[in-house]
Formats: C-alpha cells, sequence, structure tokens
C-alpha cells in the first residue's frame, strides 16, 4: 500500500514510472509491424544507429538536452532505415544482412565519436554513456511531456495509415499492384519505429532497446490472430512491464531500470509462450493429447466396429487381446476402452468388450464424414 501511494507522492518514481510505461505503451505497439514482418533484428538496428546521432547533436551544438539529443538519434536512426531500404531495393544483398551492416556500421562509427568525446577535456561531456545502457533514474517531467507528444504524434500517424500499414504487413506485392506507394509507407512506418525507439535510448540505452520492440510484440502473438486486438495487447504487455520494471527497480539498491525491464517482458514472453491459449506450448501439448487420446478412441472403435460386423452381431463382444492384435505397436488399448466406457459407447462383460448402441452410432456418424 505504501509502494502504491508512493508511485502517487514521490516525484522520481511517478515520473519514471509514467515515462517507462509510456515509451513500453509506444514501442509494443508499433513493434507489432517489425515482427509480423519479420523484422524483429530493425529495432536492434536502430537502436544501434542512433548513437552517433546523439554524440554528434552533442559535438555540434555542446548540449546534453533529451530534446536535442533525441533529434540527433532520431535523424540517424532515419538514416540507417534510408540506408537499409535502399541496399535491400538496389543490391542483392537480403534484408538481414543490410540490417546487420547498417548496425555494425553506425554502431562502430558511434563508438569512434564516443571515445572521441570521453577524452575531451569538456565537462558537459558526462551522461553520454547513459545512452548505451540507459539511465532511467535522470527522467524528468520535461522528458515524460517529450514522449507522450511524440507518442501522440506517432499513434495519430499509426492510425491515419492504419489500412495501408496493414496491408503493407502481410502483403506488400498487393499493395503496390493496388497503385499504394510501398516505397513511401516503408519510409513512414520505419520513421514511426524510429521515433519509438529514440525516445526510450534514455531510459534503456541502446543495448536493451531491442527487446522493447521485439518482446511484447512476439507475447501478444501468441494471445491473437488479429492484428488490431495484437498492438493493444503489445501495448498493454509493455506499458505494464515500462511500469512494473521501474517499481521493482525502485525497491533495490544497484538495480538498473532498464534491465529490470527488460527482464519483466522477458517473463511476460515467456508466460504468453508457455500458456497462451491455443498457441502456448503447455496448452498446444494438452490439445495434442487430447486430440491423440480422441483418435485412438475413434480406431479402437472403429476396430471393435469390424470385428463385430466380421461375426455378425454388431454387439459380438471381443477379448481386448483381439484389439491389440489389430493394432500390434499401440499399448494404449486398454486406456481407450476405459474411455469408451465411461463415454457409454462401449460395454464391458468380464475380460470382453463390445459395442452398445451409442457406439454403433457413433462409428455409422464417423463413416459418412470421412
Amino acid at each position: 500500500m505504501d509502494l502504491l501511494q508512493s508511485i502517487f507522492t514521490d516525484y522520481t518514481l511517478r515520473t519514471v514510472t509514467l515515462g517507462t510505461g509510456l515509451i513500453g505503451l509506444i514501442s509494443g505497439a508499433l513493434g507489432c509491424f517489425a515482427f509480423l514482418r519479420r523484422q524483429s533484428l530493425l529495432g536492434d538496428t536502430i537502436s544501434h544507429a542512433a548513437l552517433p546521432g546523439v554524440v554528434l547533436a552533442f559535438m555540434l551544438t555542446g548540449s546534453r538536452a533529451p530534446i536535442v539529443l533525441v533529434i540527433g538519434a532520431a535523424i540517424s536512426g532515419w538514416l540507417a532505415t534510408v540506408l537499409i531500404i535502399n541496399i535491400v531495393r538496389h543490391t542483392r544483398i537480403k534484408e538481414d544482412s543490410a540490417l546487420g551492416l547498417a548496425l555494425s556500421v553506425f554502431f562502430g562509427i558511434g563508438i569512434v565519436l564516443l571515445t572521441i568525446v570521453n577524452r575531451s577535456p569538456n565537462a558537459s561531456k558526462a551522461g553520454l554513456n547513459n545512452f548505451l545502457f540507459g539511465q532511467a533514474a535522470a527522467l524528468v517531467q520535461r522528458d515524460v511531456v517529450t514522449i507522450a507528444i511524440i507518442g501522440l504524434i506517432v499513434f495519430g500517424l499509426m492510425v491515419f495509415f492504419w489500412k495501408e500499414l496493414k496491408l503493407l504487413t502481410f502483403d506488400s506485392e498487393f499493395a503496390a499492384s493496388l497503385d499504394f506507394n510501398t516505397r513511401r509507407l516503408e519510409l513512414i512506418l520505419m520513421s514511426m519505429i524510429v521515433f519509438a525507439i529514440v525516445i526510450g535510448l534514455q531510459t534503456v540505452g541502446v543495448i536493451l532497446m531491442s527487446a522493447m520492440i521485439v518482446a511484447p510484440a512476439a507475447a501478444a502473438r501468441q494471445w491473437t490472430d488479429k492484428l488490431e486486438l495484437m498492438v493493444l495487447i503489445a501495448a498493454f504487455f509493455g506499458a505494464l512491464s515500462g511500469m512494473t520494471g521501474a517499481v521493482i527497480s525502485s525497491l533495490g539498491t544497484g538495480l538498473s531500470t532498464g534491465p529490470v525491464i527488460v527482464l519483466v517482458m522477458t517473463a511476460v514472453a515467456a508466460l504468453s509462450l508457455l500458456f497462451a491459449p491455443a498457441r502456448g506450448i503447455v496448452w498446444t501439448n494438452i490439445n495434442m493429447r487430447r486430440k491423440g487420446r480422441r483418435l485412438r478412441q475413434s480406431l479402437v472403435l472403429a476396430d471393435l466396429y469390424e470385428l463385430a460386423v466380421a461375426h455378425g452381431d454388431p454387439f459380438h463382444q471381443h477379448t481386448i487381446e483381439a484389439l491389440e492384435a489389430m493394432r500390434p505397436f499401440d499399448g494404449s488399448v486398454r486406456y481407450a476402452l476405459e474411455a469408451l466406457v465411461d463415454s457409454g459407447f462401449v460395454s464391458k462383460t468380464g475380460l470382453e468388450w463390445g459395442l452398445t448402441q451409442a457406439g454403433i452410432d457413433a462409428v455409422h456418424a464417423q463413416q459418412n464424414k470421412t
């Protein structure tokens, strides 16, 4: 209760929680498009490509104001996306290779520039290294307002171009056949993802920001097959992870907010992969076992009917050995028979098993389906 109260009364905790929640909300929603287009490396590439923009913005202006550094990061990340698009369109290099090339080149330039700045006597350089791993505690109310404004712009663009972006995501060739400018749409989408990433660099950092894009989308995909719901769920998971990670990091000394947020997101993704209905590993295995049991029961029911017809009596009973002889490699005949007895399809007299009228009707229904 005291913790909940401190979220509203403590300025630092309130600011960090709100800021990380907004970042998770924005990055989670936009990450769905990158995830569905199999561009999960895009978030990693843009976040690393933003580093030289951050350092150059500082070198040119001498200012560490968040808005200045964010603009520099956005320009650098946007240039990286333009480079990737042109490499894929005008060369034989595949997209994953282009993403890896842009990541290594831009990040290498950023590290070189950061090394130069760190060796300079300029006292105002302090804090630039925080963009590598993030420093959420440095968030102030002005930063949260900036994040909210950028988020509104990004969501406004997403709503305005929703149909076009949806078509581009699932069938870009069909979109081109309808005379949509796919190059412009792709640039708009990547630019939105750039802004979603750069606003989170100060909090999560260059190294971990890709998880903010991929993890919520991967988790949301397990819960739905509809893009609209996936975007909403991913936004919720991102916001929940950001706020929960901020609160958890405030409980312990020496816990960095960015890594804790990523760990929370990883936990959400892992739980979704395991327990989400229809797609979760656990439920998938349970459903497969249920289908396997039903199949074995159907086969044993058919075998009983076949033996009974061979004896000229549909209610003729047989020993389990006779049924097992028809399926020598299936050791679950007894379990199937017991389940069929519970269902009322088979009756047991002593050591012999036979069909009931309901079982005969079930066999006829199976035969009519096939």
